[in-house]
């Protein structure tokens, strides 16, 4: 995984340019000692599904419907049980918020690209034909894998649009920072931190154009994880421990809710920019949430569609 970002960069698949063999050969050497490191997966995520209702929610209630999509940290790998998982978290906090049950339906994958999401739907429908919000955390694998955002993000936007037409609430994490990954020596971890960045921008203008919203995960965790390593990640190091999922659903929860209009977050500063600007600024912000916005009346100007961004206060556990 790590050689194939060195060996995109060495010869300007990120955009960032040509670098010179003597470069290339550190790049590729980090790789290997990166990749060594990480391993396969040790494990598989816990089995998530089920029904998850917050102390005190009344059990006759009619449960709201989540469906998790994305990848390994959608699924929860590196999670020990399941209500540790990112979705199982996110379930019991929109319990306690809407004092309703909340049925959970986890169709993530490890190992999952952007690529995928029309065939976790598919599946997905099955069992869950009209779910009530969907949350979807993807991008770390088409990064590893050299998807440009042209060949990736088209695959989200689409899984978007069939969600939003069943009439779907949607959030989408965007790409994190694979600059918080410890393995990936530097420049290693730098390059793919760029290359995250992009990914995360193009994710959040595809996502707000078809009507959804995106929260950056970007370094979400990094402060956290450059300050207790072994407790934010899991055992290989490359995964979220359950403390880390913990943060990342915290950050996803206040814009769940705002999608289902059980907080609107009226206490919160709301910036209006163009949607590109509010892309950019978003991945470079982890926490920050950006929907559709609209300056005096009109949702586009100029420079295309509004956006309203906004910065959510951090769980710091």
């Amino acid at each position: 995984m790590a050689r194939r970002l060195a060996t995109a960069v060495a010869y300007g698949g990120s955009g960032v340019g040509i670098l010179g063999l003597s470069t290339l050969g550190v790049l590729a050497l980090e790789g290997l000692l990166a990749r060594r490191t990480v391993g396969p997966p040790r494990s598989e995520p816990p089995e998530a599904g089920g029904v998850y209702a917050a102390p005190d929610v009344p059990a006759d209630t009619r449960a709201l419907s989540l469906l998790v999509l994305g990848d390994s940290a959608a699924a929860g790998l590196g999670a020990t049980v399941p209500a540790e998982t990112p979705g199982a978290q996110l379930a019991v906090g929109l319990s306690a918020l809407a004092r309703r049950p909340v049925r959970l339906h986890n169709a993530a994958a490890v190992g999952a690209r952007s690529e995928h999401l029309d065939g976790q739907l598919d599946v997905a429908f099955e069992e869950l034909p009209r779910p009530d919000i969907a949350m979807i955390i993807i991008g770390v694998n088409d990064v590893t894998h050299l998807r440009s955002p042209n060949q990736a993000v088209p695959y989200l936007r689409a899984a978007v649009e069939r969600l939003r037409g069943l009439g779907t609430a949607v959030v989408v994490g965007t790409c994190p920072d694979l600059g918080t990954i410890r393995p990936f020596p530097q420049p290693l971890r730098a390059v793919a931190a760029a290359m995250g960045r992009r990914l995360a921008e193009a994710q959040t203008v595809a996502t707000v154009e078809v009507g959804a919203r995106t929260v950056s995960l970007g370094d979400l965790l990094g402060p956290q994880f450059a300050e207790r390593p072994s407790e934010m990640f899991g055992p290989d190091r490359f995964h979220p421990s359950s403390i880390g999922y913990a943060a990342a659903a915290a950050a996803l929860l206040p814009s769940a809710a705002a999608a289902l209009d059980l907080d609107d977050g009226r206490d919160l500063p709301v910036g209006v920019l163009p949607l590109r600007d509010a892309a950019f600024e978003a991945a470079r912000n982890p926490g920050a949430e950006v929907m559709r916005g609209e300056v005096a009346g009109k949702d586009r100007g100029p420079r295309g569609r509004f956006a309203a961004l906004r910065h959510r206060r951090l769980l710091r556990r």
